[in-house]
């Protein structure tokens, strides 16, 4: 019997194919075992239906407890940085100081605080009753009483003059600096029920002693001249901050957010990839966790407005100026606000860069792009004598776990940054994409064969 000979599609030096024969076969060249034993490999990779059922099922629950505790959590985190870190807290109120609504409030409360009166009819009638012991005409007497109203209204102007010349100088920043350091305790206080300040709290108003700032508009006007100013009592002043008959409500889901405290961040990130990789596909679970995480916290932003506007049209008479307490409720809300858009834009990012990752129409498409711009790159750098040799190579052959590594930096990175804002996510996403550039041009330059691009003079 003859040996079969070579088709003409096999390689040199392969063994010649043959065709069917007859006899017993054995080994891996055997065709797929009939009976019984075909069995085992008819079952579905992935476990059995009801487990992957209840995988699925439960993936689905964290991926919607970790959208519904990212805003929940960014509560917390401006709960523990704001209300409860003084030096946050001092820093945050600070520029209070300087706002026009806040300093027309202080003066006119400053002002009502002094309540320096000169009895202007007293002054005027003995000042008459002298002139008319002089001779001098009774009209002109009555016509010096006149003038008691006037003298009182002078008086006025002279202590608001005062008080307005106060809070506009470094003078009034420094009281509201120190007073509301020394009050951050009473803020604490206000929220929790613990400690006691120069923020004091009754029922559900929250109020700022300005004794302080009236002892120094006192002195000044003793030293311009206003001797009435003496006779101001040495009692504590008032200004209402906030007022809220929800108050005990409010205390009730601080101290909830302060129980929670520092964990509930860690738990929603623990949460959340739990979620991701019990997914059956990974790439569109985290796609749709961030974005629902982004949406979530574009809900609490919209909540934040129409809250905004609800305690503004509702104020109650306490409260002198709206507009002093629309900048305090600014400012409070102010990091808040800052970390809402910062999730919501890193949502967007992290959604967007793992659609760009996955394996769609558009996604490969420019990826393509992509390496094709750099491999032009490459040759048109190695027909310049720009070559990356073995380091080319490395990157080529390690590319992913480099990308992979760049990613788990930049993670790390944002997660220890101090208080991210969407400038940060923005920075560090340029920052990705320049190292990712610096990695497909790498390996594209290893891609290049020696040689390839040369000139011909180059060559020779």
């Amino acid at each position: 019997m003859s040996e079969p000979s070579p088709s003409p599609g096999d390689p040199p030096g392969a063994a010649p194919t043959s065709g069917p024969t007859s006899g017993p076969t054995s080994g891996p060249t055997s065709g797929p075992p009939s009976g019984p034993a075909a069995t085992p490999a008819a079952a579905p990779a992935g476990g059995s239906r009801g487990g992957r059922i209840a995988k699925s099922t439960l993936s689905a629950v964290l991926i919607t407890l970790t959208c519904i505790f990212v805003p929940v959590s960014l509560l917390t985190v401006w709960v523990h940085d704001i209300v409860l870190d003084t030096d946050r807290y001092v820093s945050t109120v600070k520029p209070l100081a300087s706002n026009p609504a806040i300093e027309q409030a202080a003066v006119h409360r400053i002002t009502e605080a002094a309540d320096v009166k000169v009895d202007g009819s007293q002054v005027t009638a003995d000042l008459a009753k002298w002139l008319e012991s002089q001779g001098l005409p009774p009209r002109v007497g009555a016509a010096v009483k006149a003038l008691g109203p006037q003298l009182d209204s002078a008086a006025d102007q002279v202590v608001s003059k005062v008080a307005t010349r106060f809070v506009e100088s470094d003078r009034f920043e420094n009281v509201w600096t120190v007073a509301n350091r020394a009050a951050h305790n009473a803020v604490v206080h206000a929220l929790t029920g613990k400690g006691r300040g120069a923020v004091g709290v009754d029922g559900g108003t929250v109020t700022l002693d300005v004794g302080e700032a009236v002892d120094k508009v006192k002195e000044e006007l003793v030293a311009a001249g206003v001797s009435p100013a003496e006779k101001i009592p040495e009692v504590n002043k008032q200004m209402v901050l906030f007022q809220n008959d929800k108050l005990g409500q409010i205390r009730g889901a601080v101290h909830l957010l302060d129980v929670l405290g520092n964990w509930l961040p860690i738990i929603t990130v623990v949460l959340g990839a739990a979620g991701v990789l019990l997914a059956r596909r990974r790439r569109r679970a985290l796609v749709t966790t961030a974005l629902c995480a982004a949406f979530a916290c574009l809900l609490v932003a919209i909540a934040l407005v129409v809250g905004r506007r609800y305690y503004l049209d509702n104020l109650p008479p306490e409260v002198q100026s709206p507009e002093a307490a629309a900048a305090v409720f600014d400012t409070l809300v102010r990091f808040l606000r800052v970390s809402l858009r910062t999730a919501i834009v890193l949502g967007i990012v992290v959604a967007l860069g793992a659609y760009l990752s996955g394996a769609g129409r558009m996604p490969r498409g420019l990826r393509g792009r992509a390496d094709r711009t750099a491999d032009s790159a490459a040759l048109w750098g190695a027909g310049h004598g720009v070559h990356t040799g073995g380091a080319g190579r490395w990157v080529e052959a390690h590319r992913h776990a480099l990308t992979v590594g760049a990613l788990l930096v930049i993670a790390l990175v944002f997660a220890l940054w101090n208080h991210p804002t969407v400038l940060t996510v923005l920075l560090l996403v340029l920052i990705l994409l320049v190292v990712l550039a610096v990695l497909a041009l790498l390996a594209a330059g290893g891609r290049v064969p020696d040689g390839a691009g040369d000139r011909p003079e180059q060559r020779e």
